[in-house]
């Protein structure tokens, strides 16, 4: 019974990881309803109104990939994105306010209808109302808009997770591809490409099942199964690509002044604003949303507090607290040399407690400097000073004095280009067996040490630049 209960368990475990997917399977035909929003539709509803909307024709915005889906069997001739994006983009400019589309993907339909309305006044409606107006002409855009889909990527980033017991399993997979859109702005007096935007979007794929195959008896073989795929339709990438490119494109139109929104300067400069912080984001955020800033000082000072374990000759281990400070300074772009000073309390045994202090001398190497979380190493060498009373039964001067060698690990957040927080392990071998004021065995003490802390970092020099505030690393070299 205890088997069936834990496979009951897992089925309603991964249940209610998709719950959103499971129980809105469709069990029947459903009638057609409004297309969905995007995630940048409402952005671009939300912008404020144009003073005078401008005419813009659009002849061609198309997928310029050439790419066909891929199966795993035999070929296929449909296309990896859709074909529509001229309408899609179309639909964009118009929910905007800020631009009139003129017709000009299908030119040659429009001016076939119009030469067959011209035709027909002349030879018939004209000889009936002489003072028929003639056909208006045809309005023209002062600006066209080009650009396409220029790339779909496949498997940027796939992973997932699994396990299998006597037959019960269960597994998540996830793929992410991303697709690539650039829009560009061209004055039609001239030729000039005035502006031009580039966005991307990622799509996610997700997949989730279960399964027993077990057999309950003698010749009685039970299997199920059960699972959940979810994958964001690309059309719809599409249109929240197409739509941020719109609303990319009208603010740094107004920021250039190409156009203005309806209540002036003021109005003007908290669009622009905002969109100024959300792209310093944007530019500051790498693939696979990493997150750089540049690090420009070269000094640092720190303080930590954990706990210390140590593990000697006493088989009951305690931990006891721990508290350090440091300085380091930046050898180059990963390096830095650190120094150490740390007291430490550590228990053993059901009757050592004592106090000890270390001096250390490290060499970092932080892995991902200009990224927000950033992995570190060290490894260097100390001094580490007991300050126990002397245990003359034993004959061992608690007072001693003893080198060590350690190592660690961490991860480091910035929460500032000024400030990090961390967190950090640390294994700490000494050379002496006398750590607990017990010899016992060949082995010499050594003890770990666990720990948070902040990190501040600084410049003795004063710099020219002294703004605090995070600066997008655009052109950081790679990691």
């Amino acid at each position: 019974m205890k088997f069936y209960k834990v496979f009951a368990t897992v089925l309603v475990a991964l249940a209610l990881h998709s719950c959103g997917a499971y129980f809105n399977q469709p069990f029947d035909q459903t009638p057609a309803r409004l297309g969905e929003q995007s995630r940048s539709t409402q952005n671009l509803l939300n912008l404020p109104p144009a003073q005078d909307p401008v005419e813009v024709a659009v002849y061609n915005f198309s997928d310029q990939t050439g790419q066909y889906k891929a199966v795993e069997n035999g070929s296929t001739f449909s296309t990896a994105v859709t074909q529509g994006s001229t309408a899609i983009l179309l639909k964009a400019l118009e929910d905007s306010g800020w631009f009139i589309p003129i017709e000009r993907e299908n030119l040659s339909n429009l001016s076939t209808e119009r030469n067959i309305i011209r035709n027909t006044k002349q030879e018939y409606i004209k000889n009936l109302n002489p003072n028929e107006p003639p056909l208006p002409p045809l309005k023209y855009a002062g600006i066209i808009l080009e650009g396409g889909i220029v790339s779909y990527d496949t498997n940027i980033l796939t992973g997932g997770i699994g396990a299998r017991y006597f037959g019960l399993g269960g597994s998540a997979k996830y793929r992410q591809d991303r697709i690539t859109v650039y829009l560009r702005m061209v004055s039609t007096s001239n030729g000039e490409i005035l502006k031009t935007v580039y966005v991307s979007k990622t799509i996610l794929s997700q997949a989730l099942d279960g399964s027993l195959f077990r057999f309950v008896k003698f010749q009685r073989l039970l299997e199920t199964e059960m699972g959940i795929t979810r994958n964001e339709p690309v059309q719809l990438a599409v249109k929240d690509a197409v739509e941020k490119a719109v609303h990319d494109l009208i603010i740094e139109g107004i920021e250039d002044g190409f156009w203005s929104a309806k209540g002036g300067n003021t109005v003007n400069q908290d669009v622009v604003e905002a969109y100024k912080e959300e792209k310093a984001v944007a530019e500051s955020t790498g693939l696979y949303n990493r997150i750089f800033f540049q690090q420009k000082f070269k000094n640092a000072l720190s303080f930590d507090a954990g706990v210390s374990l140590l593990d000697a000759d006493y088989t009951a281990k305690r931990v006891g607290g721990m508290a350090r400070l440091g300085y380091s300074m930046a050898l180059g772009e990963v390096v830095s040399l650190n120094l150490n000073g740390a007291y430490m309390n550590m228990k053993t045994g059901n009757t050592f407690d004592e106090s000890f202090a270390s001096v250390d001398l490290n060499a970092e190497f932080r892995l991902l400097r200009n990224d927000k979380l950033s992995p570190f190493v060290y490894a260097g060498g100390g001094i580490i000073m007991g300050f126990a009373d002397n245990q003359e039964s034993l004959g061992l001067d608690g007072n001693q004095t003893d080198a060590k060698v350690q190592y660690g690990a961490g991860l480091e957040y910035a929460l500032s280009p000024r400030v990090g927080l961390r967190l950090w392990a640390e294994h700490d071998i000494t050379f002496t067996d006398k750590l607990d004021n017990l010899i016992n065995g060949k082995r010499d003490d050594y003890y770990f040490n666990f720990g948070v802390g902040l990190k501040y970092y600084f410049n003795f020099s004063s710099s020219k630049k002294t703004d605090d505030q995070q600066t997008p690393a655009v052109n950081t070299p790679k990691q």
